[in-house]
């Protein structure tokens, strides 16, 4: 239940695209045929069921960034998917990674957004430009909004997220105020939560004061920690339900080399992570409810990633 209060401390936090390598990489200790079959299983689910590539991201400069060791940035999507209905984008998160200065920084972009989807003339809220054209059209508006460039993305579906949390047996999370959504109660303070219950403490906005902004709070706060449960090599016979989940629930543009090569040579930038959630006013356009962002939050947030990525 997710009243229950937790007793052990909190592992570190993990960037939570590198999943399967960091469960990978703690069960080396797991018997060479062991680690060979799970190899393979992570090397297959990635390759072969999650691997999408958007053409708005240049593979090729990545590439080349990835093998400099050079700065990145990830587009992290959380698309709210349910039967009937082409989803939205609920979570939008860039992602600056800095292996140089062993940093991260994670920045939300509220899915209320006014802004232009890109290639289709109008505007609207951002998170419908994965509406308008899944996860090519929110990476390019990604792109356009902020003016920068995308190395990767990643797209989870939140109902695959709430598998996930069931597949490593729970996790823990820090709720700041008690509150009730779904049919469950949550008390403040240190509390467990099964897949359902991550799933309606995520989706609650309404009764939080701050708004979105809180919402993204937790729904940053399970994604990571999904992973540091994740990454727990007691979890280890649970690998298959998890490789399950991603390949029906997941997508990115990298394959199973590129998180290889990410979790060698940018695991230091997880040392230091810095968030940050981008600022507006709240507006009615025909009595649909915007979030509108002005041009200086806009060259603000500009200016955080490049003080990133720009080297």
């Amino acid at each position: 239940m997710a009243t229950r209060r937790m007793k052990h401390r909190k592992k570190k936090r993990k960037t939570w695209f590198l999943i399967t390598l960091s469960t990978l990489l703690l069960l080396a200790g797991g018997g060479a045929a062991y680690l060979y079959s799970v190899y393979n299983n992570v090397k297959t689910t990635v390759d072969d069921d999650i691997h999408e590539e958007v053409s708005g991201i240049d593979n090729e400069a990545t590439k080349e960034k990835v093998e400099d060791e050079d700065p990145i940035n990830v587009l992290l999507l959380g698309v709210d998917e349910r039967e009937n209905d082409t989803g939205r984008a609920d979570t939008m998160i860039v992602m600056s990674l800095d292996p140089a200065n062993d940093r991260m920084q994670m920045i939300s972009i509220p899915r209320d957004t006014r802004t232009e989807i890109s290639g289709e003339n109008v505007t609207d809220k951002i998170n419908h430009s994965y509406a308008y054209g899944g996860s090519e059209m929110s990476v390019n508006t990604v792109e356009d909004f902020l003016d920068i460039d995308l190395d990767y993305y990643v797209r989870m579906n939140m109902d695959g997220l709430s598998q996930m949390v069931d597949a490593v047996g729970g996790i823990e999370v820090t709720n700041d105020q008690a509150f009730s959504q779904g049919g469950y109660d949550f008390e403040e303070g240190d509390i467990e939560l099964d897949g359902d219950e991550a799933l309606a403490y995520v989706r609650m906005r309404k009764d939080d004061p701050e708004g979105d902004a809180g919402r993204n709070d937790r729904q940053r706060e399970v994604i990571q920690g999904t992973i540091d449960q994740g990454a727990n090599a007691n979890v280890a016979n649970n690998i298959d339900d998890m490789m399950d989940v991603l390949g029906n629930n997941a997508a990115t543009n990298m394959k199973f080399e590129d998180m290889r090569n990410l979790a060698t040579n940018y695991r230091s930038a997880r040392h230091e992570m810095e968030t940050y959630q981008m600022k507006g006013e709240d507006t009615y356009i025909n009595d649909i409810y915007y979030l509108n962002v002005p041009d200086s939050e806009i060259a603000k947030t500009r200016e955080k990633i490049s003080e990133y990525t720009s080297g």
